[in-house]
């Protein structure tokens, strides 16, 4: 009952003081196995909506409701499959054509979006262009103008600066439309999307002799992390790290395992298993105990006599069957090569 009622404390909403809104943007050529643009927008870092010039997905059916009562999917869908791609690609080339570059693979990288403190209510924007993995330029809000982070980009920037009217609608766009949409997001009445959810953490173990797994499931979002520690120490031997996986419910799980062959039974007390959720100050902490390990051998005696006797009364039923079909149909003399056939037509694959 006490590990209950610390799981419903634990199990908190918990915003942070600072929301976010971006939009990451790619335009590439010369890969074959990807999307020559592809779009993804994120609110407080969690993904809110991907697309590329052949199709939308949107993470959960309460973003599309957002979508549609604001009525913005016909914009989402508009900038995705027409305005965006064409835009994009033209700035790729355009940007070969500057760093003299006809052909090879090229990726052109655009993030931009706000940032609204909770707490002052000010907000900041940001506008950056990466190429081939470099900082390329970045948008200065104030004076409006680009500026050049490497010396190739130099000729780009004068050209850029140059359209006054399309850096004031850049800047009109980030300072005052990202923002009202990014509130329009927090505010929406299904804004639990956005809620951060501690997890139930168990120890698992398959057997005796098997590394003990920490398990956490039911988190969101899933910026988390997880690790063993001992003496308050994060190590790494002997640790194995699991995947990040979903769970039906849209909430997540992940695991860390420890092998213990080596740790003596009275140094258990110096390991715990440690779950950090993003934006949550305090974190889940699990002492390694033999007593909390869940394993394959907790079947209670009760449940075992249970099944053994539901067994039992399978047996008693087909063997009645049998016994009454060949009653009905009296004994015949076996066939061994007909039941040789029979066998080997029924274990075949269909």
């Amino acid at each position: 009952m006490k590990k209950i009622l610390l799981l419903f404390l634990f199990c908190h909403v918990s915003l942070p003081v600072k929301h976010s809104l971006k939009y990451l943007l790619t335009s590439s050529t010369g890969i074959s196995n990807l999307p020559e643009f592809m779009g993804v927008l994120l609110v407080d870092d969690i993904q809110v909506c991907y697309c590329d010039d052949k199709r939308i997905k949107v993470q959960h059916d309460e973003w599309k409701k957002l979508f549609d009562d604001n009525q913005l999917w016909k914009l989402v869908t508009d900038q995705c499959f027409s305005v965006l791609p064409k835009l994009y690609t033209t700035r790729l080339h355009r940007f070969m054509e500057h760093l003299n570059q006809t052909t090879g693979v090229h990726i052109l990288q655009v993030i931009r979006g706000c940032e609204l403190d909770e707490t002052t209510g000010a907000i900041s924007g940001f506008m950056n262009c990466g190429y081939d993995g470099d900082d390329l330029m970045s948008l200065d809000l104030k004076s409006q103008t680009w500026v050049a982070l490497k010396p190739q980009a130099v000729t780009i920037k004068q050209e850029w600066d140059a359209d006054k009217a399309s850096n004031q609608e850049r800047v009109e766009v980030i300072t005052k439309i990202f923002p009202n949409w990014l509130k329009t997001y927090l505010s929406y009445e299904n804004n639990s999307l956005l809620r951060t959810v501690l997890p139930s953490v168990s120890l698992l173990q398959k057997t005796p002799s098997s590394p003990v797994s920490c398990h956490a499931t039911g988190f969101y979002p899933d910026r988390a992390s997880m690790f063993w520690r001992k003496d308050g120490e994060e190590i790494h031997e002997d640790v194995d790290h699991g995947e990040i996986l979903p769970n039906h419910d849209g909430t997540f799980q992940m695991r860390v395992d420890l092998n213990i062959s080596s740790v003596k039974p009275e140094d258990w007390s110096r390991y715990d298993c440690v779950f950090h959720l993003s934006d949550v100050k305090k974190d889940v902490i699990t002492k390694l105990d033999k007593a909390e390990i869940r394993n394959n051998e907790e079947f209670p005696a009760a449940v075992i006599g249970v099944v053994v006797g539901l067994l039992l009364l399978l047996v008693c039923i087909t063997g009645l069957f049998i016994w009454k079909k060949k009653k009905n149909e009296g004994f015949k003399p076996a066939n061994t090569s007909a039941s040789s056939s029979s066998s080997h037509s029924s274990s075949a694959p269909d």
